[in-house]
């Protein structure tokens, strides 16, 4: 259990690691449903391109929207635009790199799709199999345009018609459709490799400042709202700890009839008060929550000892040091 909880630390802590793998995971998944996917073309004129072009291209709408759900940093990116400015004012820099970094990710597996498809040449060969012109192919020249279009229909089809699997005009609309889509697949995975290539050795001619910035706060960004959320977690499973001993405090009678011992007062309220922060009712807490939507703090960690104007009406934030503002002033005892 320590060593798959020290996994999940790590890969928790380290979220562009995990989207990294999660799109490898998409792209190697992509690969395996394509080539376990049975392709059987309808061979009819007016379905053929509907449904080579559908196997193309609804397949990587379906891996792009996967690769946003399963991207956090989606959710962080659509909050972080949608939230009130508050005491701190949105840097749209930081919000598109964020935007251009979970974009990159999410269209890994689609294009592995389409370039995978264009390379095998079925869906190609299914979608234009009727529009190619029969006056390139010497088999066509002595048939009528109704046939001609039935018999383009059955190009794909070579293992379900008897007169078409041996047809030479068959053979060669299929290999020249072949051709087109390989070389168009191709040509795409040579253009996207030299865009990265560019993309990689071109970026140091830019300003890197702000990069380095956006990359930042960016990355600041994702690990404040961990950290928020695990704040929150822990002050929930202290309230509710609290709520529970209340609970059983009024059934203490029943409590000594099974047994059962209930902690002293002093060890159960030395400690429990200060992880508290004081928030100790639903108001406090909804109030806070509102208030972290609408009002996040400043990026100043020097005015870490300034109040809150939440602290002013109930009691005092998470961030607040409560406890060394008491060590401040002492309290005196009348003798």
């Amino acid at each position: 259990m320590d060593r798959f909880r020290m996994i999940f630390q790590y890969f928790q802590s380290n979220s562009e690691s995990v989207m990294n793998g999660i799109c490898g995971l998409l792209a190697l998944a992509s690969v395996k449903m394509y080539t376990s996917f049975d392709f059987s073309c309808p061979c009819l004129p007016q379905y053929n391109m509907a449904y080579g072009l559908g196997i193309m291209f609804i397949p990587p709408i379906v891996l792009f929207l996967c690769g946003l759900i399963l991207n956090r940093q989606s959710l962080v990116m659509l909050e972080e635009w949608r939230r009130p400015p508050g005491h701190r004012k949105k840097d749209p820099a930081v919000i598109r790199y964020m935007c251009s970094s979970i974009m990159q990710r999410a269209m890994v597996a689609p294009v592995v799709w389409i370039v995978v498809t264009l390379l095998d040449g079925k869906c190609l060969i299914c979608a234009f199999s009727g529009s190619v012109d029969p006056e390139k192919f010497a088999g066509f020249a002595n048939v009528s345009t109704a046939q001609v279009q039935q018999l383009l229909a059955k190009v794909p089809c070579k293992d379900e018609d008897e007169l078409m699997r041996n047809n030479t005009s068959r053979k060669a609309v299929s290999r020249y459709l072949r051709c087109w889509s390989q070389a168009l697949g191709w040509s795409i995975l040579l253009i996207l490799i030299i865009a990265a290539f560019l993309a990689r050795w071109l970026r140091p001619c830019f300003n890197q400042a702000t990069l380095l910035q956006a990359r930042h706060w960016s990355n600041y960004i994702d690990i404040e709202q961990k950290i928020f959320e695990e704040t929150c977690c822990e002050h929930s499973r202290l309230f509710a700890h609290k709520c529970i001993l209340h609970f059983f405090e009024s059934m203490k009678q029943e409590i000594k009839l099974h047994s059962f011992s209930l902690p002293r007062e002093g060890e159960r309220a030395e400690g429990e008060e200060d992880l508290l922060q004081g928030i100790t009712d639903q108001d406090q807490v909804n109030k806070l929550l509102k208030t972290w939507y609408h009002e996040k703090p400043p990026l100043d960690v020097s005015q870490a000892h300034q109040r809150h104007p939440l602290v002013r009406e109930r009691s005092p934030l998470p961030w607040a040091d409560s406890a060394s503002t008491h060590s401040k002033f002492p309290q005196h005892t009348n003798v």
